[in-house]
């Protein structure tokens, strides 16, 4: 297969987030997006957040390559984490009440995707100015949309 693949289709977004004696906080979102297959196995994953997750204006792409999975939000809020198995990366966090440095490492990453659709999990830990604030985990699922 050459070139690239776009297929629109549906995410749901379960995310979840554990803090220290604290309920877990759970936001769970259905949008409509694109998945994009690209020549060399790498996959695109696009949508728009809303007024729900807070970040109405804000474009979320989740690019998965290989062991890697790199969340961009790109808008109202501008971030990009990178998700490594067993590795640790730093990243900026800028948001409208300022910036902050985000370490995150990645304890699970799994995924099952194709031109049909699967699902994609993470889970993290994430630090803030290098405390550790919780555990995070993302579960998203991808399925074709017919029109």
């Amino acid at each position: 297969m050459t070139g690239m693949t776009e297929k629109d289709v549906i995410i749901f977004v379960r995310g979840e987030q554990y803090y220290d004696g604290a309920a877990p906080d759970e936001t769970e979102l259905m949008t409509e997006g694109s998945m994009t297959i690209a020549g060399d196995g790498g996959i695109i994953l696009e949508y728009q957040e809303t007024e729900l997750t807070g970040m109405e204006g804000t474009t979320t792409r989740f690019t998965i390559r290989d062991d890697t999975v790199t969340l961009t939000r790109a808008g109202g809020v501008n971030s990009q984490m990178i998700f490594q198995r067993g590795k640790r990366h730093s990243s900026l966090y800028e948001t409208p009440w300022g910036t902050m440095t985000v370490d995150i490492a990645t304890t699970t990453l799994a995924y099952r995707l194709s031109s049909q659709g699967g699902v994609l999990e993470i889970k993290y830990t994430i630090a803030v100015d290098h405390q550790v604030t919780g555990e995070n985990q993302f579960k998203i699922r991808v399925r074709e949309r017919t029109r």
